[in-house]
């Protein structure tokens, strides 16, 4: 997100009518110039757990907040402004709101206040007060009592620090109500007059700012400000105020006088308070003790976990692609598929091109078929790729990994989609459900999908029992040396999504190794929390033989073993071995066969001059550090093998 664009962030309660109203207030108080909106809006649910539970607990809780809060969004009046529904697991709302304001660098955090408290000294609440004490950003709070017929806005201006956020939000809400503005200035009896003439002179040097034909200023005389308001109030349907001085002793978070003001109004009052300079970086609350690597885990199941059918509405995620500008492109990776090819493609351009434009390009990348899968692919208007003709001065490798690779060169799209091709219960949820993750979560740079993977046993289809190299070899090593990924639940599924951007940026390796790989890969250059997971429910497809697993769990332990010498700066063996003994059984008994396993390695794809000139990437744009390095070691084409 560019910081050119204006975040508000609205922390959401569960009541549905209150919570309209309050995304529709913070889409008033998004600026907009030239007609056009320059921000967004954040609507923001917390999933509260208590302290003696573990966080992957709340994984269903926060998928019911993501499902309340589309639902709640589906009803808004302003399709103008872009809102974004979040969801977040915290052991205190309190520290789930500074956490996500800092997460989504918010400019202004505005909450919903019921007008009652049931303490005598926290008018606004446990939660309001410690966010505003430890807030990062300007805070409104807004005692909501109903903006149907608004027409009159109150803004009581003295000057201060948080005049100029309080008129502009002022104006904000005057433009989208079509209301007047009254700025309000109380004047102390007894002024000579050029005091009087100094003080309407501030005034009019802060309205002549932000200048508005909706803003009439006005001077009334009165002893007691708090009473000049309250009389004022009465002709106006909205009052809007600043915080106000007050001795910093007391327990008033926003000054006595305006919250003397606020508590007794019965009409809609939005008290406003700016970021004090002082405050560019606050300390964490002292409540807020580091997590633990456990914990973390816990927290990124819980919020970046879903579910394919949370993004069924196909027709909201083309209006997201769509608002965002992006080009989105499925990428078919395949070897001897004529028996799944065909449906594929058909299940996948029927809906989720002629139905609904979600994708812009389907593109097949074959690697060497000798059955009819190019030709039925062609005959369905696909456009079809032999990985071995693409960029052939850099030569080629046998495997799954260098027909992706590749196949960055070749792609289009802004988001890329990759599925494999021997699914035999192909439904548009394997390609919407891990680019819908993506649309919604700015975040987010990659999505995997996982499954319930019946065995094929003969004739017979076990409910489960599928997904034997995943449990027995790759979940484990990663719960050993990599336990950041220890939450995802099929790491080596081959169902995925992510951001050009991301995908560009990190190497690939060119066998089974390269989910693995890309998992690690992208966790060390863009955290943990910008990979998510979402549930396709069943897959079924082709179970491969016990001697093709063994050797893809073989050359998985090369990539795991490569990584975690490269992560620790160790050297765990001197020479990874890349032949196996694989044990062989034939009518003459046991024997050993001997088989060359090796995991090559890609640098990433943005370290090519042909890929950045063909996608008018910047010579250094995304390369990182690993990038960089390996370009410098890079495979020469003579010591390739096809």
């Amino acid at each position: 997100m560019s910081k050119a664009e204006y975040t508000v962030l609205v922390p959401l309660a569960a009541d549905l009518a209150p919570a309209r109203e309050l995304l529709e207030i913070a889409a008033a108080l998004v600026p907009v110039r030239h007609g056009e909106s320059r921000g967004r809006v954040v609507a923001l649910g917390i999933v509260e757990i208590p302290d003696e539970l573990a966080f992957g607990g709340g994984a269903l809780a926060v998928r019911q907040e993501r499902q309340r809060l589309g639902r709640l969004l589906r009803l808004k009046k302003s399709p103008a402004i872009e809102v974004r529904p979040i969801v977040r697991v915290s052991t205190r709302v309190w520290e789930g709101v500074l956490e996500a304001a800092r997460e989504e660098q918010a400019d202004l955090i505005l909450f919903g206040w019921k007008g009652w408290t049931s303490t005598a000294h926290r008018l606004f609440g446990a939660t309001i007060e410690e966010v505003v004490r430890n807030a990062p950003c300007d805070i409104a709070v807004v005692k909501q009592r109903g903006l149907a017929g608004a027409r009159r806005i109150l803004l009581p201006i003295r000057g201060g620090p948080h005049a100029r956020l309080t008129l502009q939000l002022a104006i904000g809400l005057a433009e989208r109500l079509d209301a007047t503005i009254t700025a309000l200035h109380i004047e102390r009896p007894g002024l000579s007059i050029a005091e009087a003439a100094a003080e309407r002179a501030q005034m009019v040097a802060l309205l002549a700012e932000a200048p508005s034909p909706r803003v009439r200023p006005a001077v009334v005389v009165g002893e007691s400000v708090e009473a000049a308001i309250l009389r004022e109030a009465q002709k106006h349907q909205i009052v809007v105020m600043g915080a106000t001085p007050g001795d910093p002793q007391t327990p008033f978070l926003f000054g006595p006088i305006t919250e003397a003001v606020a508590q007794r109004l019965d009409c809609t009052v939005v008290v406003v308070k700016s970021r004090e300079p002082a405050a560019e970086a606050p300390p964490a609350p002292a409540a807020s003790a580091p997590r633990s690597l456990s914990t973390v885990v816990d927290k990124w199941f819980a919020e970046n976990t879903f579910h394919s059918k949370e993004f069924d509405n196909l027709g909201e995620l083309v209006a997201l692609k769509q608002r965002q500008g992006l080009r989105i492109s499925l990428g078919l990776p395949t070897l001897n598929e004529a028996e799944t090819i065909g449906p594929i493609i058909q299940t996948m351009q029927r809906e989720l091109m002629d139905r609904f434009p979600l994708l812009d390009e389907i593109v097949v990348i074959d690697s060497g078929s000798t059955d009819d899968t190019v030709a039925i692919a062609q005959a369905h208007g696909v456009p079809v790729y032999r990985h071995q003709e693409i960029l052939p001065q850099y030569g080629s490798f046998a495997g799954k990994g260098e027909a992706l690779w590749k196949s960055l060169y070749v792609l289009q799209g802004d988001l890329i989609a990759w599925i494999d091709t021997d699914i035999r219960n192909i439904h548009p949820r394997f390609v919407y459900g891990i680019l819908g993750p993506l649309l919604r979560q700015p975040r987010l740079q990659y999505v995997k999908g996982y499954y319930r993977r019946p065995l094929r046993l003969g004739s017979t289809l076990q409910r489960s029992g599928g997904g034997r190299v995943t449990e027995l070899t790759a979940r484990p090593l990663l719960n050993l040396f990599f336990p950041e990924l220890s939450g995802f639940l099929q790491p080596l599924s081959g169902e995925y999504a992510g951001r050009r951007a991301a995908l560009e940026s990190v190497p690939f390796f060119t066998g089974y190794g390269v989910e693995i790989g890309l998992l690690i890969d992208l966790l060390q250059q863009y955290g943990l929390a910008s990979l998510g997971q979402v549930d396709l429910e069943q897959r079924i497809h082709r179970n491969q033989s016990l001697g093709s697993l063994t050797k893809m769990a073989f050359t998985i332990i090369q990539v795991v073993v490569k990584r975690l010498e490269e992560r620790h700066r160790l050297q765990l063996l001197a020479e990874v071995n890349k032949s196996m003994k694989l044990v062989v059984h034939d009518a003459h008994g046991y024997r050993l066969e001997v088989k060359r396993l090796e995991e090559f390695e890609r640098p990433p794809m943005i370290t090519l001059p042909e890929y950045r000139e063909r996608h008018g990437r910047a010579t250094d744009e995304g390369r990182g550090e690993r990038g960089r390095a390996a370009e410098a070691v890079f495979i020469s084409p003579a010591s390739l093998s096809v």
